[in-house]
């Protein structure tokens, strides 16, 4: 049974250790949050555990994806009907298991992270869940890993380090089917991507500034930057 949202909110709603304010997970308006996610598709509730479980062990919850892109996720790969979907960023495993729900019935995803601190609750999770035969975790550099998983990839979702999205982005495209999604969370980077940045100070800012323009002109995708959350951008390659 999946339980009502307004139950759980106060779990999206806990402080931030770090900096001792409170945040709301998916945006701005809370309200606007709560309305979209009550008349979205209803969290599955493995994901609802693996949230909460977030929350209170990991000491960075805000990395993990939220309810509404989660379930955005899983309507994206639905549409695309993946067989081969290649996660860069694996954190706790929820964008994982949402992608999944997607995934043709002899489809894998492919999911790479190099911390090995969260393999526990990932393997738990992803045990628990149906779609355990279908996810395979990769340990390791992610640009190492790529080149070892056989293309064509029907979807990719790169949300790992921001210095690397564009080597990242060069190492998937070759793979890419005709068609194929390329998926690029964090693109608005709390809004710092609007202001002027430090170049010797703030690399992350710069290389996420520097790739969302890329997009916008690479000839090879159409492009479209969402600002959900914290900015999606999806790339179609053509």
């Amino acid at each position: 049974m999946v339980m009502p949202f307004r139950i759980l909110l106060g779990v999206l709603n806990m402080q931030d250790q770090k900096n001792k304010k409170s945040f709301t997970s998916e945006g701005i308006n809370e309200d606007w949050f709560i309305y979209a996610t009550e008349h979205s598709d209803s969290i599955p509730e493995i994901l609802l555990e693996l949230e909460k479980e977030t929350h209170q062990k990991i000491l960075q919850p805000r990395m993990m994806s939220g309810r509404l892109q989660g379930r955005f996720l899983s309507l994206l790969s639905n549409l695309v009907q993946a067989k081969t979907i290649v996660e860069i960023g694996t954190y706790t495993g929820y964008s994982t298991l949402s992608l999944a729900e997607g995934l043709t019935d002899n489809g894998k995803i492919h999911t790479i992270d190099c911390n090995e601190e969260l393999i526990s609750i990932q393997e738990r999770f992803f045990k628990k869940s149906k779609f355990s035969h279908k996810i395979k975790r990769h340990l390791g550099k992610a640009i190492e890993v790529i080149s070892s998983i056989d293309g064509p990839y029907d979807l990719v979702f790169i949300d790992a380090d921001k210095e690397n999205y564009d080597l990242y982005f060069e190492a998937v495209v070759p793979k890419m089917k005709k068609g194929g999604l390329i998926i690029s969370d964090n693109v608005m980077w709390s809004g710092k991507v609007l202001s002027e940045v430090n170049n010797a100070i703030d690399k992350k800012t710069l290389a996420l500034k520097k790739f969302n323009k890329k997009l916008m002109m690479d000839y090879r995708v159409q492009t479209t930057l969402l600002p959900l959350r914290d900015g999606l951008t999806l790339s179609r390659v053509l």
